[in-house]
C-alpha cells in the first residue's frame, strides 16, 4: 500500500501454545515437552512455537504438535479435538521479545505415548496435579484450558470423546469425576445422562464386566447431540459459587 511504512511499529512474533488433555489409568494427563534450549532449557512446558509468515493459528499448533511430540499418526489425527482457548500478549511473557501467543485446548481419547523432537528433548504425558512450575506462563494457560473443558462437559456432549467407541455409563461418570475433581452420585448421574436426548445410545445385546459380582454392566455408545439439554452441572465444592 502506497505510503505506508510496515516498520513503524515494534515489530513481535506470535506463537502457538497448546493444552493436549486425556484420561490415564483413571487420571487426568497433559501432554508436556522438555525444552532443549533457552530459554527455559529443561523445564517442561506446553508444546508450541513460532507461527510461521505462510501458515494459520491453528496450521501451525498441529504442526508443533507433529514436531514436538510425533502425535500426527492417522489415529491421533482423527482423534484430536482442538479448539482455540484464548491470547495471551502479557508483554514480559517471553524472556526474548515481545510474544504474543495463541493458545489451543485440545483433546485426545486415545493417547499414544509422545517422543520429543524439534527444539523438544522429551515428550511425556504427565498427571495434571504433578507438573510442576512450567515454563513461561504455561502454568495460566493449562489452568485456563481444565476450566474451559471443565465448563463444556456441562453443556456439550464432550465427555464421551474421553471414552472408548463403546463404554458403560460407569467409565463416562469417571471422566466427569476426573475433569471436575469431585465424586458424583451414580444413580442421579445415570437418571440424567439417560433422560438427555442424544447423549448416549444403547449398543444392543452388548455389556461388560466391570468386577465384583454384580451383572454386566450396559454398553453405550456417543448419540447424535452435541449439546446437552438440559446441562448437566457440576456439583459445587468450597470455593467455587453454585
Amino acid at each position: 500500500m502506497q505510503g505506508y511504512d510496515k516498520y513503524a511499529h515494534e515489530p513481535f512474533a506470535v506463537t502457538v501454545d497448546l493444552a493436549v488433555l486425556t484420561l490415564r489409568e483413571g487420571a487426568l494427563h497433559v501432554l508436556l515437552v522438555e525444552r532443549g534450549q533457552e530459554p527455559y532449557a529443561g523445564k517442561w512446558a506446553l508444546p508450541g512455537g513460532f507461527v510461521r509468515p505462510d501458515e494459520s493459528a491453528e496450521t501451525a499448533a498441529r504442526r508443533e504438535l507433529a514436531e514436538e511430540t510425533g502425535l500426527d499418526d492417522v489415529s491421533a489425527a482423527s482423534g484430536l479435538h482442538l479448539e482455540q482457548l484464548r491470547t495471551y500478549s502479557d508483554p514480559g511473557r517471553d524472556p526474548r521479545m515481545r510474544v504474543v501467543s495463541v493458545a489451543f485446548a485440545a483433546l485426545l481419547p486415545d493417547a499414544p505415548e509422545p517422543h520429543g523432537g524439534g527444539d523438544a528433548a522429551e515428550a511425556r504425558w504427565l498427571p495434571y496435579d504433578d507438573t510442576g512450575p512450567l515454563a513461561f506462563d504455561h502454568d495460566r494457560i493449562l489452568a485456563d484450558a481444565h476450566d474451559r473443558v471443565g465448563a463444556k462437559l456441562e453443556y456439550t456432549c464432550l465427555a464421551t470423546s474421553f471414552c472408548p467407541p463403546e463404554f458403560t455409563l460407569g467409565e463416562l461418570q469417571q471422566v466427569y469425576e476426573t475433569v471436575w475433581g469431585t465424586g458424583l452420585d451414580r444413580p442421579n448421574f445415570r437418571r440424567k445422562v439417560l433422560a438427555t436426548p442424544g447423549f448416549v445410545e444403547p449398543v444392543p445385546g452388548a455389556a461388560r464386566l466391570t468386577g465384583g459380582r454384580g451383572k454386566p454392566a450396559a454398553l453405550y455408545r456417543a448419540g447424535t447431540a452435541t449439546a446437552l439439554h438440559p446441562p448437566l452441572l457440576r456439583p459445587p465444592r468450597e470455593g467455587r459459587s453454585a
